[in-house]
């Protein structure tokens, strides 16, 4: 009988014999090296590489407690994880990792290795802004998003995969720690930084405007089943190198607003841009983060245009005035969902560290009043027809 019959967390001598038993990725005499390579909360994640001809393959399995408090976890999101990255690469196949395989006893999923591709956090930190960015990120948004709406799709098809794709354990996170305690800290968990503290009860903790509209975002992202979304498509889901993107960690997908997905990527960049800003990393990479945003940001709406007149068939959606209403739509959401991911990552307790890294106060203190500021900005302004520009010159107003 096979040791890989039930669940167990697997080691990296495990995972060596699991490549060869399970997998068949290797020979039995063949020399692997294994080693971890994630850095999660709720997942392991190993990469085997062969000692003979450098052949590699990546394992990542399911944890059913969460790591930092032993908390149980319902180990179907690999799964879903596993589902995403078949349905997203079916639709956008040169932005995603090829799937080998999915074992549900193991809650393991064993995928192609992009460690050719780096970090984009990582990249834009380190001064790396390549010029494919908003052309690529734009396209695979378009490409995997629409065409899982109601537009494209069977109803009856569509309904059953909102049902598949049900994951209540990571929407609660995300509805508390994105869409809740940021301006209702009622679990006690935010961080603030030392000085920040009546900003943050002015600006976040008592606007009951700025309540009301992050309220309609919040029961958006509970109650539309728009599309399959990553939901959680930061920076560091995003690979990239010289050549082109990878996507990967859809184990937050769910049927929600697609502006969910391009509001977290557009929002992530913003701490890109402030980090240079405040650090003085240099006007060159400054400029070319802002024009990142900006770019990215009219691409998407330009991309998703395109590919609605492709693929969207049904007469009353073909009509100029509903079309318009419904990429108008997700684009508003798109802007306030990247407010909220923004004021998210400087006040909650899952930070960036484009934030964690600037130590000194007189930097960190109004770089988070500027983020927080832009977050409002996003939020209380999405539905006002922004563009790109409109969008990069907020910011700038705002850094002035």
């Amino acid at each position: 009988m096979s040791d890989f019959n039930t669940f167990f967390l697997m080691k990296p001598e495990d995972v060596q014999r699991y490549v060869v038993e399970v997998l068949h990725r290797f020979d039995p005499e063949e020399e692997t090296e294994c080693r971890e390579i994630g850095d999660g909360n709720i997942n392991y994640v190993f990469q085997v590489r062969s000692c003979k001809d450098g052949r590699s393959v990546i394992v990542k399995q399911a944890d059913k407690l969460l790591r930092s408090s032993g908390r149980p976890l319902d180990i179907y999101r690999n799964k879903i994880e596993a589902e995403t990255l078949k349905l997203e690469s079916s639709l956008a196949p040169s932005f995603i990792p090829e799937v080998y395989y999915y074992d549900e006893t193991m809650a393991a999923l064993s995928m192609e290795d992009i460690s050719a591709y780096k970090n984009l956090r990582k990249e834009l930190a380190a001064g790396r802004v390549y010029g494919h960015l908003a052309e690529n990120l734009s396209a695979f948004l378009a490409q995997s998003l629409l065409p899982t709406t109601d537009l494209v799709m069977d109803r009856r098809e569509k309904k059953e995969r909102v049902k598949f794709f049900t994951n209540p354990e990571l929407c609660d996170i995300t509805e508390d720690l994105v869409l809740t305690e940021p301006y209702y800290d009622y679990k006690g968990r935010n961080i603030l930084t030392a000085g920040n503290e009546d900003f943050v009860r002015t600006f976040l903790y008592e606007d009951a405007d700025l309540h009301a509209q992050v309220g309609l975002l919040r029961n958006n992202f509970m109650n539309n089943a728009q599309a399959l979304i990553h939901g959680d498509l930061h920076s560091g889901s995003i690979f990239a190198n010289e050549q082109g993107v990878k996507i990967i960690d859809p184990e937050f997908a769910f049927y929600g607003p697609m502006g969910y997905d391009i509001g977290n990527v557009i929002g992530n960049l913003f701490f890109s841009w402030a980090n240079k800003a405040f650090t003085g990393a240099g006007a060159e990479q400054t400029q070319a983060v802002r024009g990142l945003i900006a770019g990215l940001c009219d691409r998407t709406a330009e991309k998703l245009s395109e590919k609605y007149d492709e693929i969207v068939t049904f007469p009353l959606y073909r009509t100029e005035g509903f079309k318009k209403a419904y990429l108008d739509g997700v684009m508003a959401d798109s802007y306030g969902y990247a407010g909220t991911e923004i004021i998210r990552r400087v006040v909650g307790d899952s930070k960036v560290m484009e934030v964690t890294s600037v130590t000194d106060p007189a930097q960190r203190i109004p770089m988070e009043r500027a983020l927080i500021k832009m977050g409002i900005f996003l939020i209380k302004h999405r539905a006002g027809g922004l563009t790109g520009e409109a969008v990069v010159r907020a910011f700038d107003s705002i850094l002035a």
